[in-house]
């Protein structure tokens, strides 16, 4: 029996991906119009300028954010020019590189809201190393993973996967940047399942990081931390003050006020407009979306991520090379998981905590790190091998181990061919 007998799939062809770039940048005009809204100078001067180009332009968050906009397809093409293998020969470098200046921002970084994250470049503009750490991070655990079928077989690959997963969220931590680094786990969470890992370690490793997280609020009851007190008035309203519950609560009549078609663009005298919700167009920026826009507004935003997400885990779902695989899903987690918890924080049903929703708030950090993992998976899918192998080969290239408490996913793939 053979067991190298290709299999040609039509849907696992090289192509270059444009439904995730349109939506890409379909997500990415949106959010330079809500940043533009939410940060309006509503000055008699400014009243004047009727067109919405000149408005954008004139407003100095939302002609930032067009910057960033503008810069974001050389972005993308930098990333697709190179291709993805030279990226995984290189994953560790990559990978110490982001450790190195994680380590350096703690010490030169400037400090914000009480997170030491940013290095201050010029003009006000700021550079957040987090945000590019994720994809070194996602690159150099999906080379660990690709490398068998069962990537986390004896306690020297466990203990070295440990490693690689706690030091950037350990620099995180020491940044004060509590929001980013659950970021980083629930990305670790989706690129273990995908890789075939069993799954009584994944929620194992879950639970660790839950335990490990018992200190760190103590620590921050201790030092009379306003991360505790946000955690605290999530958990139970009722004994929150209403400074720490301020900013949420304001959020949600925000959005209310908008009902279903909202109070309109450039509309004066609204809640966002008069600064009643602090951040309004960083990580808050969906309450502005709410009010001005509307429950309309809020579905184009959240129908946009959804359709985006799904047609990554498409590409995934047909990509036969695992280290591809891998990356696809995690740079899908990564945005999946951002959108999930900014708009949760803004309706009340998450905590508090600074993390941005991707391509909608303004930052460039974040912008531009967003795109440079779309660019990654335009890479691969321009790249991607074409064929599968049957057989005793087919399992090692399936998306999960496909031993015989898996045969369910190996009838699912099929049924998607």
């Amino acid at each position: 029996m053979n067991t190298t007998t290709s299999v040609i799939n039509r849907r696992a062809r090289q192509h270059f991906d444009i439904p995730v770039l349109l939506l890409t940048f379909a997500l990415s005009g949106f959010g330079v119009l809500a940043v533009t809204v939410a940060t309006y100078s509503y000055t008699d001067e400014v009243l004047l300028v009727d067109t919405l180009l000149s408005r954008i332009t004139t407003s100095y968050y939302g002609s930032r954010q067009g910057l960033f906009l503008l810069i974001s397809p050389l972005v993308i093409a930098g990333m697709v020019a190179i291709n993805y293998r030279f990226f995984q020969k290189f994953t560790g470098a990559l990978y110490i590189s982001a450790l190195a200046v994680l380590s350096v921002v703690l010490v030169l970084g400037t400090t914000t809201s009480g997170v030491t994250g940013w290095f201050t470049l010029f003009s006000g503009y700021m550079l957040q190393p987090s945000e590019f750490a994720k994809l070194a991070v996602i690159l150099h655990l999906a080379r660990f993973f690709a490398r068998k079928e069962d990537p986390v077989s004896t306690p020297r690959e466990f203990i070295t996967m440990g490693v690689i997963m706690a030091l950037p969220i350990l620099l995180i931590f020491a940044q004060g940047e509590l929001g980013t680094a659950i970021v980083f786990l629930m990305i670790y969470v989706g690129m273990m399942y995908v890789s075939g890992m069993r799954l009584r370690i994944i929620v194992g490793l879950l639970g660790a990081g839950v335990a490990a997280l018992i200190p760190l609020v103590l620590l921050m009851q201790q030092t009379g931390s306003y991360r505790y007190t946000r955690l605290i008035s999530f958990i139970d309203p009722t004994q929150a003050s209403r400074d720490a519950r301020y900013q949420q609560d304001n959020s949600l009549i925000a959005i209310g006020n908008g009902g279903v078609y909202g109070t309109g663009l450039f509309t004066n005298g609204t809640y966002t407009a008069l600064n009643y919700v602090p951040q309004n167009h960083t990580d808050f920026i969906f309450s502005s979306i709410g009010e001005t826009m509307g429950f309309v507004g809020c579905m184009i935003a959240i129908v946009l991520f959804a359709l985006l997400v799904l047609r990554m885990i498409s590409l995934a779902m047909h990509t036969y090379d695992k280290f591809a695989r891998i990356v696809i899903v995690g740079v899908a987690v990564m945005l999946f998981f951002h959108t999930f918890y900014n708009i949760g924080m803004t309706i009340g049903i998450m905590p508090v905590m600074g993390i941005p929703l991707p391509f909608l708030s303004y930052g460039g950090s974040n912008l531009i790190a967003n795109m440079g993992g779309i660019g990654l998976v335009l890479n691969i899918t321009l790249r991607k091998p074409q064929t599968r192998m049957t057989s005793v080969d087919e399992a090692l290239m399936m998306p999960v181990s496909l031993g015989k408490k898996n045969e369910r996913w190996r009838r699912f793939f099929r049924r998607r061919e």
